[in-house]
């Protein structure tokens, strides 16, 4: 853990050393803070997405320019985002279904979760549901046009009966619906990883949800480097990686750079990013520095990073965005549907209204 003194730091705020100085001089030089000085054909974030698109990508350094990107520019960021995005995405969107498959319980102390140890939050707590239950969350999920239906338990890892209840439902819900699987289990070993591929599960979830600095501030039960072993067992599986963060625990704009940086070093399919929500009873329970404005830079700067790979906006994207929601659209390309784990999200009809009113359309499958 960091020594005691150590300040909260608040997007924005720069802590010394974890960015090198070096740039790509051509991209950088023409990022000003003077509006006046671009123009369209030489719009600075323009200029970073015709790199990116070239297959030169970006640096840290550059990376950390799009999360300090004035407010005058956001809306030329994101136009330069959304070329990017329309290149591997079209105007697709993809939808993804939540089932908290096992709720509370779990003995990690991870900072920013009700479901953890050391939360005294008011949330329903129950071991893993039913055949009947988890059948029904997909037939939901289905009826809401989700490509995805992702099976989510709080753990440190599975238990025996919980892998099998895992390999027991899966073909099951895919003989009934079009449905990809996603599971999110906690930390893997290669057997387990082995397993839930033979079952038919596509995707594991695993986020490595912030850098590995800052990592230590937020969980003292596991370490970073337990993560980066699960997402190693999966891709050994053969499955295909889901890995995303939390945006907002008091982290540095360098901390979100590094961890974007490390899901395209991991090879990350899926990325949803979270932005914190904070929860009566939990330590970050007061921790609310974010603004509509920097969560939108943010979707832009991963979007730049990881240009192909699948970017959901995730938990904590009605509280934060709220009315620019639609915005964060232009950088990515899915969202989830319905509720999260132990909060709610706003009513499928919105969602759809919102998507078609952007111009996007919804599509299955990824």
């Amino acid at each position: 853990m960091r020594a005691s003194g150590h300040h909260r730091i608040t997007p924005g705020t720069k802590r010394g050393g974890g960015i090198p100085s070096q740039t790509r001089s051509q991209a950088m030089s023409s990022i000003t803070t003077d509006t006046s000085q671009t123009t369209p054909t030489a719009c600075p974030w323009q200029l970073l997405a015709q790199q990116v698109l070239s297959g030169d990508p970006l640096d840290r350094q550059q990376a950390l320019s799009i999360l300090r990107c004035p407010e005058e520019q956001l809306l030329d960021l994101l136009a330069a985002t959304f070329r990017i995005r329309h290149k591997y995405f079209g105007k697709q969107v993809q939808l993804y279904f939540l089932m908290n498959a096992k709720s509370g319980l779990c003995p990690e102390d991870c900072t920013y979760c009700s479901q953890s140890k050391t939360s005294t939050a008011t949330i329903p707590k129950y071991n893993i549901l039913n055949r009947q239950k988890l059948l029904e969350g997909a037939e939901l999920a289905a009826r809401q046009k989700a490509g995805t239906y992702c099976l989510v338990i709080s753990a440190r890892g599975p238990s025996e009966r919980e892998i099998e209840a895992v390999e027991a439902i899966v073909p099951e819900i895919k003989r009934r619906h079009d449905l990809k699987i996603c599971a999110c289990l906690g930390l893997l070993n290669d057997e387990q990883a082995g397993r839930l591929k033979a079952a038919g599960v596509d995707r594991v979830n695993h986020n490595l949800n912030t850098s590995p600095d800052f990592y230590s501030e937020i969980c003292s039960t596991h370490s970073y480097q337990d993560r980066l072993d699960t997402l190693d067992a999966i891709r050994r599986a053969g499955l295909e990686i889901c890995s995303g963060g939390i945006i907002g625990m008091g982290e540095t704009d360098e901390d979100v750079v590094e961890m974007a940086c490390e899901l395209r070093e991991q090879g990350a399919a899926s990325i949803p990013l979270n932005f914190l929500t904070p929860i009566d009873g939990t330590p970050l329970a007061g921790q609310d520095d974010l603004t509509p404005q920097y969560c939108l830079k943010a979707l832009a700067m991963f979007r730049f990073v990881n240009p192909d790979c699948e970017i959901r906006i995730a938990g904590g994207r009605e509280v934060h965005l709220g009315s620019l929601q639609p915005l964060g659209l232009y950088a990515a390309n899915s969202i989830f549907v319905g509720d999260y784990l132990t909060t709610s999200g706003q009513a499928p009809e919105k969602d759809e209204q919102m998507i078609r009113e952007m111009g996007f359309e919804t599509v299955l499958g990824s």
